[in-house]
């Protein structure tokens, strides 16, 4: 799960949609927002349309594929979902088949596994469930937070691991070791994005829009005034600001992750939820916060996640591999990021 990025939709972009009427819909295009929740987090939409009966169902259809992607694909609570199959199949000597969709998911996450030199790992739930820090932080527990029992971590870290899956290409089929269980929480909302910047490009009368899932971010298309899309980057030591914002063009998404969105402090130590999977514990790499850039959804929500844990040097290097653009935030307050973010970011 990710940090939130705040959207720039202020005046500026709120009026454009008078700006500039030359011809043609591109022009008569006027900004329609819709504000629900999916996926467990807050869905933010805002596209440019002339007409609002077909933004409204834009909006609906947006809504749908997001239900339909947690129901049917993602969740590793509902039966109804895939990887609770795949999870359900755990130990049994068959395996079993996956979904052409689901199987190309679960490749690139094998690959950022070993890319990232296990940074990035998406059978890490059993201790992030042990640990538990998404409900601690939504107070949706009661009495005093207590950190794992070290035994039990480290019995739970026993059934985690990437290189512990077998994925067969030529049947598509997955076999997990007993007791392993899939979590795409750090893919899940990239994979919203790309699905999203689909649908964008399906829908005609749709001439721009921006939409946030949960704060990872989808641009598409222009305003009518010809302005760039303009996204903040949260401040990790006063997240009611923003260090800066990026600047965009055309089609991108944006994602970021942090210690400051969800987390415990018990004797003045913070313990946020993203956990290194060589230790089982909140990642220490001296970065609050990471945002990538990339035209890829998945890759640039998985990226997040894994530079967060690597840190700036590793961490920069990972997203240059994958063709991203990467912003650190370090503890001290420090701003690090790659040369081609430098073209999208200005600072405060």
């Amino acid at each position: 799960m990710k940090g939130f990025l705040w959207l720039a939709l202020g005046a500026a972009l709120l009026m454009c949609g008078g700006c500039g009427r030359e011809t043609g819909a591109l022009q008569e295009s006027v900004p329609r927002q819709y504000v629900d929740t999916a996926m467990g987090t807050v869905i933010q939409q805002t596209v440019y349309c002339a007409e609002a009966e077909a933004a409204q169902e834009f909006f609906g259809r947006a809504m749908e594929l997001l239900d339909s992607l947690e129901t049917d694909l993602l969740s590793w609570r509902l039966e109804s979902s895939e990887i609770y199959r795949v999870n359900a199949s755990a130990g049994n000597g068959e395996g079993t088949v996956l979904s052409e969709e689901l199987a190309d998911i679960l490749r690139q996450c094998l690959k950022l596994y070993r890319d990232s030199e296990g940074a990035f790992d998406v059978t890490i739930g059993p201790a992030v469930r042990l640990w538990n820090i998404d409900q601690w932080a939504a107070g949706q527990q009661e009495g005093e937070f207590l950190l794992p029992d070290q035994e039990e971590l480290e019995q739970a870290l026993k059934r985690c691991g990437s290189d512990r899956i077998v994925l067969k290409e030529e049947q598509a089929r997955i076999f997990l070791p007993e007791g392993m269980q899939l979590d795409l929480g750090a893919a899940g909302k990239g994979l919203s994005l790309e699905r999203l910047g689909s649908l964008l490009k399906g829908s005609p009368k749709i001439t721009g829009g921006v939409i946030s899932v949960g704060g990872s971010v989808v641009t598409y298309g222009v305003k009518p005034d010809g302005s760039s899309w303009r996204v903040g980057i949260t401040d990790p030591a006063d997240t009611s600001s923003n260090v800066g914002i990026l600047s965009l063009e055309g089609q991108w998404c944006i994602s970021t992750s942090g210690d400051y969105e969800r987390y415990v402090e018990v004797d003045g130590v913070r313990y946020h939820h993203i956990l290194d999977p060589s230790t089982g514990y909140p990642a220490d790499s001296g970065v609050r916060g990471v945002t990538v850039l990339s035209k890829e959804g998945l890759i640039s929500d998985m990226l997040s996640t894994a530079c967060f844990i690597l840190g700036p040097k590793k961490g920069m290097e990972l997203a240059r591999m994958y063709g991203a653009e990467a912003l650190f935030i370090l503890k001290d307050g420090e701003i690090v990021m790659s040369e081609g973010m430098k073209g999208y970011f200005s600072g405060r």
